[in-house]
């Protein structure tokens, strides 16, 4: 029996789902005790490593490991979730001076204080912030020390309104359970009725445990001044395992 397993999570699954459907395929394994080390969103991605039975002890050590992402921010638009699995406004219109978006990309390297998302499983009163934003109930401000180690811009690209429609539209029916998938998308079939191209920056990332990518698409958003969402995420590596030696077929 293995200890640690590495298992990739995919695009619409939480991580209790994917806990449960290794369980369902690896029959060895259904009546163990399974963790999980580090969260991924609905909407992400990668890398999640599952710990069995005694070594749910140790998890402490494995939330602790460097984390490498590959992320997507698209320009233009902002939600209450800072990625597609929220409400959408949009911002202005926008032409990027390369130089300057590097500039700007690169001043997230180094330590700073992270604004922790409103939709997030941090947990106030025991209980996790989203459960609040869903109730309307606003929360003080909570801010968390992260580290950005490498930021390495892949590309910028432009996306037409009808494929960044039927992007979303895709991803946000992978979901199961209700996250407000109808109101997200007829807010973006509004947002997205006039014809035009938007901005997407690809980059990887090397950052400490805890980060919230989606909380740099915000930052991001307000240091250009247009906005900007987490519109895709991949976990590339936890520590020492890697997303080409993780467990793919699950699903």
């Amino acid at each position: 029996m293995k200890k640690v397993v590495n298992v990739y999570k995919d695009i619409g699954k939480t991580p209790l789902e994917a806990v449960e459907k290794f369980r369902e395929k690896y029959n060895y394994y259904r009546n163990k005790k399974i963790g999980y080390a580090g969260r991924l969103d609905p909407m992400a991605e990668g890398v999640l490593i599952l710990l069995i039975e005694d070594e749910n002890k140790k998890i402490k050590k494995y939330l602790g490991f460097s984390k490498e992402y590959k992320a997507e921010f698209i320009f233009g638009f902002s939600t209450d979730s800072h990625d597609i699995l929220g409400i959408p406004k949009k911002g202005c219109g926008l032409n990027i001076d390369i130089k300057e978006l590097k500039k700007i990309v690169n001043s997230f390297v180094g330590a700073f204080e992270q604004k922790i998302p409103k939709f997030s499983s941090y947990k106030v009163n025991g209980k996790p912030m989203f459960y609040y934003a869903r109730k309307g109930i606003e929360l003080e401000e909570i801010k968390k020390k992260v580290l950005i180690k490498k930021i390495r811009i892949n590309s910028l690209y432009k996306i037409s309104n009808n494929n960044l429609y039927n992007y979303i539209y895709i991803k946000i029916n992978k979901l199961k359970g209700d996250f407000r998938q109808k109101d997200i998308l007829d807010k973006w079939k509004e947002l997205l009725k006039e014809k035009n191209s938007y901005y997407v920056l690809s980059v990887n990332l090397e950052c400490s445990s805890g980060t919230y990518i989606r909380a740099i698409a915000e930052e991001l958003g307000a240091k250009i001044g247009c906005g900007a969402l987490l519109l895709s995420l991949r976990r590339n590596r936890v520590g020492k395992f890697l997303v080409k030696d993780s467990i793919i077929n699950l699903w």
